[in-house]
């Protein structure tokens, strides 16, 4: 296969850059733009072609294309923090699904024929069932998750009437950071609960607040489906190879790993690893969380033989606790 040059937008952030270093490990020429609102600089390794600006600026990524002669793009850039999609939805439409629309413009002037979209289990809202399936009811409670939809149904609308095909990747609950320490979540005031845990272990935060625990499972705390970092990029390499060898076919696929952890034993796992015990307080449950939210995963396995290389969250834990010290001992990151 003839590795060319992909455009990842949000190469400067969590997941971006990730998904950067997998690109490069893999003999690909990634090139980033990002405007630095939410990305570091620091996140972009060395040689890596760097743009910063707008994906909203259909010239700029149009001269970048043409510069770079790129024929896929990987698509990370936007908002996820879920409260804030609630408090202010206007900003999530704007970033999420206006500044996407204006992307795709620029990517079918340009004639980019593969696109990799960060989407989201959000998109199902509170299912009815787990774990969750690709083709169950899309009723998400936020417009984090609406945001996210929408695009969804515009790259279903642009690979009908253009020589495009696409991948929307459902994230679960990322976490973790390269094994090998090269990057992982600097984001502050982050949301994720590994995140969140990893700083108050390390004396960042004084506590740790537990939302809910009374719900339906077996310690009363909300379960989630927590995937590596690494492993999510690693998925998207895949999906980038699976567009080009099949460029008629678009996928809509779940990325997690099929079961899941308790707030409390995810707790638990990081008090292991530092041995010691965190300061929990215990709150109200949040409007609109789950009992659980797990993948199906067998679609991405079978399409994609998609292998994870990190399911265990003790080593999700440890990567993440690593990147939060090297942060601790290195400011400037």
């Amino acid at each position: 296969m003839n590795k060319t040059s992909i455009l990842v937008t949000g190469g400067a952030g969590y997941i971006g850059s990730h998904a950067v270093l997998a690109l490069k490990d893999n003999g690909w020429n990634p090139v980033v733009i990002d405007n630095l609102v939410t990305g570091f600089r620091s996140a972009i390794p060395e040689g890596v072609s760097f743009i910063q600006g707008d994906i909203a600026d259909i010239g700029l990524v149009g001269e970048t294309i043409q510069k770079y002669n790129i024929k896929a793009a990987m698509h990370f850039a936007g908002s996820v923090v879920v409260p804030e999609s609630v408090s202010d939805p206007l900003k999530y439409y704007h970033n999420n699904t206006s500044n996407t629309r204006a992307l795709l413009e620029a990517i079918v002037k340009n004639n980019v024929h593969h696109f990799i979209f960060s989407s989201t289990a959000a998109t199902y809202g509170i299912p009815d069932q787990i774990p969750v399936q690709e083709d169950m009811p899309k009723a998400p409670i936020n417009p984090y998750g609406t945001s996210k939809l929408m695009t969804e149904h515009m790259l279903a609308d642009v690979a009908a009437a253009h020589d495009f095909n696409y991948c929307a990747l459902r994230y679960f609950n990322v976490a973790g950071a390269d094994p090998k320490g090269r990057s992982g979540q600097s984001t502050a005031g982050a949301t994720h609960l590994i995140k969140v845990a990893v700083e108050a272990a390390l004396g960042k935060r004084e506590s740790i607040s537990i939302y809910g625990t009374d719900y339906n499972t077996e310690d009363g705390t909300g379960v989630r489906d927590y995937i590596h970092v690494s492993d999510l990029a690693a998925a998207h390499v895949i999906a980038l190879e699976k567009l080009i060898e099949v460029p008629n076919i678009s996928h809509t696929l779940n990325c997690g790993y099929g079961h899941g952890f308790s707030v409390s034993q995810v707790l638990d796992a990081v008090d292991r690893e530092t041995n010691n015990k965190l300061v929990r307080k215990m709150e109200p449950r949040r409007v609109g969380d789950p009992d659980a939210l797990i993948s199906d995963n067998s679609k991405i396995k079978e399409r994609f033989g998609w292998i994870p290389q990190y399911d265990d969250l003790s080593t999700i834990v440890r990567h993440a606790l690593a990147w939060e010290q090297s942060l601790r001992d290195n400011p400037a990151k």
